[in-house]
């Protein structure tokens, strides 16, 4: 008495060797190590890159830049819209907080970039103050990034999605604004020195920031690995080595700062793709949720009615008949009374599993509703569709899990005679209880006595 259960007190890992753990936690910290030296080696390759292009003579294109930034700006604010649906969907605040921090970068690379246009017609020293422009659009991207980390980890869900995606785009609108009147009064270039390790240190600020979101969306690759966190922390990484590169920059749009704009560019558009594919993927679950029953994993009464209204539409277009099969899973309720429902759910779970298994691809099976389930044959005549049926009986009678089940069938075909679909599962309908009935009677003649009582 008193005591505490050894069993209570066991860590998560108990049972498991000591030889076993330490093994596992040596490779993860050598899978850990070799990371940051493939990561480091990547970044130091991309600083190299970028100190030899200082030597490249590399003529001023501000129309080949002003176009780059232009198009950068317009991946950004696709991939607002595409991140604002998918928070719509999800809830998920991670986006939203993304979605601002590239409204408000591709904002001010667009602004900047129109007004790099208009000041080309005149003297081309008047748009020196780009790369600030630049700066400043990588600096709030680098601390939204930190700061969608931060926010999902504290509150990762929405409770008022449609006022918080409000409040935020009013918030990135002035914010816009402010920063498009401040960039003005911005200095006429960007500070550099010229021969010094880091020509143009300024950068580096933004990419601590984008450091941080690498390592920070890497760890969450753990908890979350889908399409679209991939490739939120391949922009980060991405935007890391942009800043790099832009480190190296000694004057007015040169061969580093060309290569950090193609790398920003690649950044932009590598989360826009994340995202697309991972909105792609929500979609097709919404399709399937709202298609499919719940409990079986078949077709619900929805997708049932399609199907048959597309197949009718074939027939008659063809000639060429289909069946339909209605299952009524005989003793639902006893199973239920007997066992318990868990079990109950199990044996429709079983018949579902069996029409999913045992039939063709291009058949179709779903819940009719309750314990009736249908399943849809193209291009069947009768005798197939009989031995179908034959053949589901067969597969639920040797099933030995327990208890046994059965179904009771009914087959109805449609020849291209007009008819409803309303009509052709009240046939299969009326067949399927004809059958009920005539097997009820068969076990109330074998449950009779041999020799009746007097």
């Amino acid at each position: 008495m008193g005591k505490a259960s050894p069993m209570a007190e066991s860590p998560p890992s108990a049972g498991v060797p000591p030889e076993i753990m330490n093994r596992q936690g040596k490779n993860s910290n050598r899978s850990t190590v070799s990371l940051v030296v493939y990561h480091t080696a990547a970044f130091l390759a991309i600083l190299v890159l970028a100190i030899w292009l200082r030597r490249v003579p590399l003529p001023v294109l501000p129309v080949l830049h002003g176009y780059l930034q232009v198009t950068t700006g317009l991946l950004a604010l696709v991939f607002v819209a595409v991140a604002l649906v998918r928070f719509q969907g999800s809830q998920d605040r991670i986006s939203l907080i993304l979605g601002s921090g590239f409204l408000l970068a591709g904002a001010v690379l667009t602004a900047s970039s129109v007004l790099f246009f208009e000041f080309l017609r005149d003297v081309p020293v008047r748009f020196f103050w780009a790369p600030v422009a630049w700066w400043v659009s990588r600096m709030l991207l680098g601390v939204l990034l930190v700061v969608a980390v931060i926010v999902e980890r504290l509150l990762p869900r929405s409770r008022h999605p449609k006022g918080e995606m409000a409040g935020a785009l009013a918030a990135v609108v002035a914010l816009t604004y402010l920063i498009t009147a401040a960039l003005r009064h911005a200095p006429t270039e960007a500070a550099a020195n010229p021969g010094a390790v880091f020509p143009s240190p300024l950068q580096l600020i933004p990419a601590v920031f984008f450091l941080a979101a690498v390592i920070a969306y890497r760890r969450r690759l753990s908890v979350s690995d889908s399409a679209f966190d991939r490739m939120i922390y391949a922009a980060a990484w991405l935007n890391l080595a942009a800043q790099l590169a832009a480190s190296q920059s000694e004057r007015i749009l040169d061969a580093p700062f060309g290569l950090a704009q193609g790398l920003q560019f690649s950044s932009y558009a590598v989360a826009l793709g994340g995202a697309l594919l991972d909105n792609a993927r929500l979609f097709e679950q919404v399709r399937q949720l709202a298609t499919s029953d719940p409990v079986t994993g078949l077709a619900n009464y929805r997708r049932l009615l399609d199907v048959l209204e597309n197949e009718t539409e074939r027939t008659n277009r063809n000639g060429r008949p289909f069946a339909v099969l209605l299952l009524d899973l005989d003793g639902l309720k006893k199973i239920n009374d007997t066992h318990g429902h868990l079990v109950g759910t199990r044996a429709l779970c079983r018949l579902a599993e069996i029409l999913r298994i045992h039939c063709r691809a291009i058949d179709t099976a779903a819940r009719y509703g309750g314990d009736e389930f249908a399943l849809v044959l193209p291009e069947t005549q009768e005798p197939e569709a009989r031995r179908v049926a034959a053949r589901i009986r067969e597969v639920m009678a040797t099933d030995k899990e327990r208890p046994p089940i059965s179904a009771s069938i009914g087959i109805s075909i449609y020849r291209g005679d007009g008819e409803r679909i309303e009509k052709l599962l009240s046939q299969a309908d009326e067949k399927l209880y004809q059958e009920k009935a005539r097997r009820g009677r068969q076990h109330r003649t074998r449950d009779l006595p041999l020799f009746p009582r007097e």
